[in-house]
């Protein structure tokens, strides 16, 4: 079974790699600096399709948020606390937190269809996170190509040694998750805080 499926990524990894990216895949780049480490992938290739993929993905986020607005106010009630942040990032930061959303874990899907619902320009939103998916696939891609051999080696220790790989990621994904959930609650906080003043 793991064979078959490393073959099927050999024969359709950048079709693999464009749906991924357009979903939120930093495994996905990984993965394609790895193979192209291994000569599965053409590592400019492999850069083109991850930065495409991640720029149609965040397109279609914002697109969602400018043409569904009732949808969003609708249907995604249970983001609402996402979307109180995504916009307080937006009022505080503006445009840079284009260009860093793609690194904020369980906002990326929030920021584009936050900035859709507002009026900035499709435009210049597009130009920037083109630039942002670029630097995106490349600061991801880039590493795992030229430390593919490291990686692959620390994968195949993980394969025999699971009993401590799995609580390792499980306490680095944790560790990843409360700091988000932490600055989320910051934000929101200093948020209740003016409007009582």
């Amino acid at each position: 079974m793991e064979h078959l499926f490393l073959e099927w990524l050999k024969e359709y990894g950048y079709i693999v790699l464009f749906g991924w990216s357009i979903l939120e895949g930093e495994l996905g780049l990984i993965m394609a600096g790895i193979m192209s480490h291994t000569g599965d992938m053409t590592l400019s290739i492999a850069l083109l399709v991850g930065a495409f993929g991640g720029f149609v993905g965040d397109q279609i986020y914002f697109y969602i948020g400018r043409f569904n607005k009732n949808y969003i106010h609708t249907q995604l009630r249970s983001h609402r606390r996402k979307f109180a942040i995504a916009n307080l990032l937006i009022k505080k930061y503006g445009w840079p937190i284009i260009f860093v959303q793609r690194y904020m874990y369980g906002m990326r899907t929030a920021i584009p269809m936050a900035i859709g619902l507002t009026k900035y320009s499709g435009k210049k939103f597009a130009l920037i996170n083109f630039i942002s998916a670029l630097f995106w696939a490349s600061i991801t891609i880039i590493p795992a190509y030229y430390y593919g051999a490291q990686i692959l080696e620390a994968l195949k220790w993980g394969k025999t040694h699971w009993y401590f790989a799995i609580p390792l990621a499980i306490f680095v994904i944790g560790g990843i998750m409360l700091t988000f959930k932490r600055l989320e609650n910051n934000l929101l906080e200093k948020r209740r805080a003016r409007q009582t003043r």
